[in-house]
Parts: C-alpha cells; structure tokens; sequence
C-alpha cells in the first residue's frame, strides 16, 4: 500500500553564511522528500538571510522536525515548519464599514484563502448581521473612553486564548490598540487604510482627496506597530481617478482597493510567504 506523503511549508531566518542551502536540502533528501517550491533571499541591509520551501516527504512532521533540530540550531535559525494549506486561524477586528470584513469572509467560505475565522469581534454591532450570513460567530464590546479599550482589548487576550488565534486582521477597525497589545502580539496583527496617509487624516479621506482632485488613489496593508500606520508594509495597490469622479465613486473604487489589498496581505501572511527583515517585510510571491 503506497503511503501518503505529508507537504509542508518550512520558512526561517538567519545570519547569511556558506552552507545554509546545502544544509537544508541535505535534510530534505534524508527524509527521503521533495522540494516542491523553494525561494530565498539575501538582505544586504542585514546580512540574513531568507528561505521559504514547500517539502513533500513520507516522514511526518514531527520526525522531521526532529531531524532539522540540529540544522536550526548550527545556523541560528528562527523558522517555523507547517502543513501546505492549513487555515490559519484569525480573529478579525471590525467597526462599522463591511467591506473588508465581506471579502475575507466570502474568501474564506469559497477556499480561496488559508484562514479559518471563528470570531469577528467589533467595538459596535453594526455587522454582525454580516458575520451571521456567513455563519461566524460575532461578538462586540464599546470603546467610547480608556477604560472601554482595556477591557476590549482584555476580552481580545481571551478570545486569542480561546480559539487559539494566529492572526489579527484590523478590516478597517477604527481604533488605535494599546503600545502593549501591539508589542505583545509583533507581527501577527494586520492592519489596512487608504495610501492618502500621511495626508487627508481623520474623518472623510475620500471627500478631502476629492476637493483637492487627486488622480492616484490606493490602500496600505501593514503589520501593526505602535507608530500608528508605520508598520513594515505588506502590500500596497493603486489606481487612477479621473475629475470626473464624484466623491460616492471615490469611496466605492477606494473599498475595492482596500479589499484586495488587505485580503491578498492575509493571503500571503497565512501561507507564511511574508517574512520580517526590521522595518521591511521579504514577500515570497
């Protein structure tokens, strides 16, 4: 009887010396596996380096994790070593616009992204109907004043806790999170806004770049830091607009950009393709 063969997806970052890819396909071939995809880069800012592959072998997991202990530990790898495709689990944080939230959702539901969404928790109930469509649970707590935010954010700790999340998506929730919520969760939090930053801040971005008739408009997906919008970027889009576009088309043509944006930053981050280099981010497409 033939077995089944386990693909994983290994990615890790270390200090760039002779013998790193020798090293890791060395392992690959005593597991008696395959490379399937493989990728790597060299930061010469920092000197580490980068490498992300997908592996298929007869071996489980576990044996080979096992195997690669050694290799990890002679060239002070960080790495982490998951199956091909598992949906990585994530809360997504909300507010009151539906965009963002709807597409990953829809994407979820048609196997079109790598995550699985137990919670949408929200500082109002204006889209809970929406999660209900889409058969997730939804949740919300206010966050009118400083004592409201801790405890959203003391609830947020317990919701991470209790479905074991991976990933914080911010799908345009309007609230700033504390320094130390951002710092305890680095690199796992998501965050999406309009490319007119740091221009046209506050209420009305879309009403401001109209009045002042811009012709490129976009959206940022970045990893939340406590400099606020000035996390390592993601991926950002952009597209043209013309004079005659009223202000309600700016709007709809910015959600759109929003959406794709942000949903294509998770895609990535699920699939572990995204890897930190300091402020920058190593995107393996």
């Amino acid at each position: 009887m033939q077995s089944v063969k386990e693909h994983w997806v290994l990615t890790f970052i270390c200090p760039d010396r002779p013998g790193i890819v020798h090293a890791i396909s060395g392992a690959v071939v005593a597991a008696v596996g395959n490379i399937t995809e493989s990728q790597q880069f060299t930061s010469q800012d920092t000197g580490r380096f980068f490498m992300r592959l997908q592996i298929e072998a007869d071996i489980t997991k576990a044996d080979f994790e096992k195997q690669f202990e050694s290799i990890a530990e002679t060239f002070q790898m960080q790495y982490v070593l998951d199956h091909v495709g598992r949906p990585m689990r994530t809360v997504v944080l909300v507010t009151k616009a539906d965009h963002c939230l709807n597409d990953l959702l829809y994407r979820q539901r048609a196997g079109q992204i790598a995550i699985e969404i137990p919670k949408v928790f929200g500082n109002s109930d204006e889209l809970e109907e929406l999660a209900s469509f889409f058969g997730v649970d939804f949740e919300s707590c206010p966050t009118k004043n400083l004592s409201d935010k801790a405890a959203f954010e003391k609830r947020l700790r317990q919701i991470i806790i209790e479905h074991d999340i991976e990933l914080i998506v911010l799908a345009r929730y309007m609230q700033i999170l504390s320094a130390e919520f951002c710092a305890e969760f680095a690199g796992k939090i998501i965050n999406i806004h309009h490319s007119f930053l740091p221009g046209f801040k506050g209420a009305n971005p879309y009403a401001q770049a109209h009045a002042r008739g811009v012709k490129l408009i976009g959206a940022t997906a970045h990893f939340v830091t406590e400099d606020l919008d000035e996390g390592p970027i993601i991926e950002q889009n952009v597209t043209r607009v013309e004079h005659a576009s009223t202000k309600s088309h700016l709007v709809q043509i910015g959600q759109d950009v929003e959406s794709k944006t942000l949903t294509q930053a998770v895609r990535w981050f699920a699939e572990h393709r995204v890897l930190l280099d300091g402020q920058r981010t190593i995107i393996f497409r």
